[in-house]
């Protein structure tokens, strides 16, 4: 890992430069906002581009870069389903998802699914969603951060996380979401070209692409794996990550929010299918350094250091600090995200609904931004927690507790739109026992009874998705049982705009890529 001392005055240089840039374009995008607009989505004016890199960026993460990179180095592109599996999700949220938001003009999707079952499930997913958003994107965010902060310049945790809170809750509060959307084009582009700097080196290093082949195991290069394969068998990535796959990008207000803020549903449904090109990217850019890593280093002990082994000795001074510089804008944005999220869905779900239900624009906004510093400050004390738990592996982990996250809230969102017969209450008890069912679950599985002490446990993602039958079949039940169903079913407007012919033809074109994809790298 780097440390301060290996880096340069050039590497310094960069770093403040890019601090500075960073700035730079927050201030900017700020002045831009329109006095008196809609602080949470950009006064709906979001083009497809933007919409792009903003998905795309709060999906990277440090921990995204590193795990990735060690799951390269252990067991080869396998790993890449989690990214290329995705263009099916994201071509949901397109054209199911996407025009029944955008028709009716929502901010939040707990305000979306009020309009489907009543204010007590917008109540209860409105909590639901604050709490996630504090503990998966922002807490486990910081902790990934502040460790790689914290082993580069030496400095505790609690300092590591509100360096990095202070620097993307400033664009969440100056300038909303048109600030994170405008940084996030500027980082992306930039992690786009060190990431595929470090990958084009590598593979020189190694002498090319046939000496890479030659070098790594042949099963390296498969995206699908016995079901005897320990670690990622085909059937439990088939069936289980389509449970987390709804949920995070059809029905995570972190994740959907750019797409709320679209133009119009062409800019929406397009900036989608640019997400779906750009995770195409996550293999090369994020999973082939751990496979050329292994190429080049074997003896290496800790996979974990696959990443930052390559850069160190890959990279010339100047380089290393352009690395943490994106690796720091991976933090910026996914944080600066998920602190947006946080305070549009507080605020507009909980205060301007129960609490100040007639609060002026000026009122809300301030609330926003109080918002966003208290988010802030909680995350940061769940972040010290977490930091003090000793003997736990949250990046190994990390996976499965978004599987155990995931089926209530896909459940609720996939039969509030596709099963009219759906009630209230069967939203509210998925929401509430499913809920505690499947973190329950969770628990015993992580904790309690851990898996990898007793075998009785299916894979994870198998498990995730015999939850979701669970749920699923209780919402069933009590639908067809509840003589008295509450609330006005759909009441949801579908968009009048047509899908163009533009948007059909690229999603085509994605979708013939990836399954041509599929079939090259399961070929041996």
């Amino acid at each position: 890992m780097i440390h301060t001392h290996f880096l340069g005055v050039l590497d310094w240089g960069i770093l403040i430069l890019y601090f500075i840039i960073l700035i730079g374009i927050g201030i900017w995008a700020s002045l831009k906002r329109k006095k008196g607009s809609n602080l949470f989505l950009a006064e709906r004016s979001l083009r497809w581009h933007h919409i792009g890199f903003s998905m795309w960026g709060t999906n990277v993460g440090p921990s995204m870069l590193i795990a990735s990179a060690s799951a390269g180095f252990t067991t080869g592109i396998v790993s890449g389903n989690f990214a290329w599996y995705a263009f099916v999700f994201i071509a949901l949220l397109a054209f199911v998802f996407a025009p029944r938001y955008l028709g009716t003009r929502i901010t939040t999707l707990p305000e979306f699914m009020g309009r489907r079952f009543g204010e007590s499930t917008r109540n209860i997913l409105a909590w639901y969603t604050i709490i996630t958003i504090l503990i998966s994107w922002l807490a486990l965010t910081l902790f990934a951060g502040g460790i790689l902060i914290r082993q580069i310049f030496d400095i505790p945790m609690w300092q590591s996380s509100i360096l990095l809170l202070l620097i993307a809750a400033f664009f969440t509060m100056a300038g909303g979401l048109k600030a994170v959307a405008y940084t996030n084009v500027f980082q992306m582009l930039l992690l786009i070209f060190v990431s595929s700097t470090l990958t084009i080196a590598g593979i020189y290093k190694v002498g090319g692409v046939p000496a890479l082949v030659e070098a790594i195991p042949a099963d390296y290069w498969n995206l699908f794996r016995p079901n005897t394969d320990t670690d990622f068998p085909w059937l439990p990535i088939v069936l289980g990550y389509p449970i987390m796959g709804v949920w995070f990008w059809c029905t995570d207000q972190s994740m959907v929010q750019p797409v709320l803020a679209a133009k119009n549903l062409k800019e929406g449904q397009l900036g989608a299918n640019f997400t779906g090109w750009l995770k195409i990217l996550d293999v090369p850019l994020y999973i082939l350094p751990g496979v050329i890593c292994l190429a080049l280093y074997p003896g290496l002990e800790n996979p974990d250091a696959a990443y930052m082994t390559m850069v160190t000795n890959l990279f010339p001074t100047g380089m290393v600090g352009l690395v943490l510089a994106v690796l720091v804008a991976a933090l910026v944005s996914t944080i600066g995200s998920a602190l947006n999220a946080l305070s549009t869905v507080f605020t507009m779900d909980i205060y301007a609904k129960k609490i100040n239900p007639l609060a002026t624009h000026k009122v809300i906004i301030k609330i926003g931004r109080i918002v966003t510093l208290v988010g802030a400050l909680i995350s940061i004390l769940i972040t010290i927690a977490i930091d003090s738990i000793q003997g736990l592996n949250l990046f190994n982990v990390f996976q499965s507790v978004l599987g155990f996250i995931a089926p209530p809230m896909a459940a609720v969102f996939l039969f509030g739109i596709f099963w009219k017969t759906t009630t209230t209450r069967a939203a509210n008890a998925a929401l509430t026992f499913g809920t505690v069912f499947s973190i329950g679950v969770g628990i015993l599985y992580l904790w309690v009874f851990p898996a990898d002490i007793f075998d009785a446990w299916p894979h994870f993602m198998l498990l995730s998705f015999y939850i979701f039958i669970c749920i699923s079949t209780g919402m069933v039940i009590i639908s067809l049982l509840d003589r008295n169903p509450e609330g006005n079913p759909l009441r949801i407007e579908k968009i009048t705009e047509k899908t163009s012919k533009l948007v059909i033809s690229v999603w085509a074109l994605l979708a013939i890529v990836m399954i041509g994809l599929y079939i090259y790298f399961n070929g041996n």
